[in-house]
């Protein structure tokens, strides 16, 4: 139960931390600063994830897929991010198809990393005991409820920015 706090209690404090590194990358700060925190806060969620589980010797010989598979859904978020940024940034006019397209492109990519993901996890979650699972479960619904709140928060800190303008 400890060890589900403190994987916990870490996990908010990432998750804590991810907002302002993506806020920067967002408004135009120093992107390879954000991309460097990026990457830091997915190596700690990657140790926290495998910490928290306590895998056995066997359960670790199916970990890298999942880890790599982690890793490169943030790489690939990092980049949509990336090119975003850089759209909104660029003089270029986009018209609302082209958005539309941009979006449904992203949302089909994001579709296939989450099967890779769930691919990768699938052997592994297959040998998880009943602890491990209710520690993955708690993290997984500990991370889901941070994530909606910090996205409920930047969406009222552009609200007040959208209200301080007019």
């Amino acid at each position: 139960m400890r060890r589900t706090l403190l994987a916990g209690f870490a996990a908010a404090l990432i998750l804590g931390m991810l907002a302002p590194a993506q806020a920067q990358s967002t408004s135009g700060g120093r992107p390879k600063a954000a991309e460097a925190v990026a990457k830091a806060l997915v190596e700690r969620k990657v140790e926290i994830l495998k910490t928290a589980l306590s895998l056995t010797p066997e359960q670790q010989k199916l970990w890298p897929a999942v880890e790599d598979s982690i890793r490169t859904r943030a790489a690939m978020r990092l980049g949509r991010i990336t090119k975003l940024v850089a759209l909104r940034d660029s003089d270029k006019d986009v018209s609302p198809i082209e958005m539309m397209r941009i979006r449904a492109d992203t949302l089909a990519n994001k579709a296939t990393e989450l099967k890779k993901l769930a691919d990768a996890w699938q052997p592994l979650y297959a040998t998880l005991d009943s602890n491990q699972k209710d520690r993955l479960a708690f993290l997984a619904a500990f991370a889901l409820r941070e994530l909606r709140n910090a996205a409920s928060d930047r969406l009222a800190a552009a609200d007040e920015e959208d209200d301080e303008e007019e």
